[in-house]
């Protein structure tokens, strides 16, 4: 009784903080009348698109309360007020900065690998996120067929693009239930056919209870290779028009890399796939490159094209991509 108080006064303070998030308005919504993605064929462009997180009160929680402490935690972006030092002498040049994405166009047509190279934090990942609507854009279009992502249902655009990033993220369930959240009406022999395109079947098979093991919260059970060969299957077996991989082989031993890029090759035969890469076979395999750097298309064209320019990709080439090959 003594410790109810102090246990009811931290709930209190929890669940207020539980409810303003949920209370929060939802940044990307439907547009009325939105219209259904059918018949997709797959061709993916990017139209002077710009794009740059934007702070306003109304998107936010409050701010954060330290009593005892001289100030508040506030929220704070790259490139804001705060003043600045100049920069000294052969400084490094940091990727931080407000705008995002500065005028991006690009056309990637179905049966195109489009590989997006670049340093770290030059917005490779938030190009992609733009595709499915994790984010909106800022200005500019991105169409799917010609039509304006923002104009069609999102369960329709979620349905016609499959995503496997370097995180891969399961659910504590069984094998199969993390396979069909792709499709949940699917089949156990499409489930075991997305699973042997991905070169998993085998190794589900030596499970205790096969498709019926309990991963673990986040797949903890399963080595990083593993995962991502699931996350593979997954998408596998959503079948979607638009592939956007994150370097999905990134976890993989050599051996289980050779496997998984020849499924995706017959994954990807007819579909349209944006790729970051981070490996020299991904690039070498691409028919278009797009370098990035600080939000911006720098370069682009195939890799001998752009050896030839001799400029950032080079560069990017003979530090990174030459040591991973």
């Amino acid at each position: 009784m003594t410790n109810a108080p102090v246990d009811f006064a931290t709930s209190m303070v929890s669940f207020e903080r539980v409810f303003e998030v949920l209370d929060l308005p939802i940044e990307i919504a439907e547009k009325p009348g939105a219209v259904s993605l059918q018949k997709v064929q797959g061709v993916l462009e990017f139209e002077d698109v710009s794009f740059h997180y934007s702070v306003d009160d109304k998107g936010l929680l409050k701010d954060v309360r330290r009593f005892g402490q001289m100030q508040d935690v506030q929220a704070v972006l790259s490139g804001g007020a705060a003043p600045r030092e100049p920069p000294e002498e052969n400084a490094v040049i940091t990727q931080a900065r407000e705008q995002i994405l500065e005028h991006i166009s690009f056309k990637a047509s179905p049966g195109q690998l489009v590989a997006l190279v670049g340093p770290s934090g030059a917005g490779k990942t938030t190009l992609t996120y733009l595709i499915p609507r994790l984010y909106d854009a800022t200005s500019g279009r991105i169409c799917i067929d010609g039509k304006d992502v923002r104009d069609v249902t999102l369960a329709s655009l979620a349905a016609q693009i499959g995503m496997v990033t370097q995180e891969t993220y399961l659910f504590h369930d069984t094998v199969r239930v993390n396979l069909l959240y792709a499709r949940p009406n699917a089949t156990q022999k499409e489930v075991e056919g997305a699973a042997r395109a991905a070169n998993i079947h085998d190794f589900i098979q030596q499970l205790p209870d096969r498709y019926e093991t309990i991963v673990g919260e986040r797949g903890y059970r399963l080595s990083g290779g593993e995962k991502q060969r699931i996350a593979l299957a997954r998408v596998i077996l959503k079948d979607p028009r638009i592939l956007v991989l994150d370097e999905a082989t990134s976890s993989l031993d050599s051996e289980s890399e050779q496997l998984i890029q020849e499924a995706l090759k017959r994954v990807m035969a007819d579909r349209t796939s944006i790729v970051i890469a981070h490996r020299l076979s991904t690039i070498l395999s691409a028919g278009l490159i797009l370098v990035m750097d600080r939000g911006q298309i720098l370069e682009r064209g195939t890799h001998s094209e752009l050896i030839a320019m001799g400029g950032l990709y080079c560069h990017l080439y003979e530090t990174q991509f030459r040591e991973r090959g």
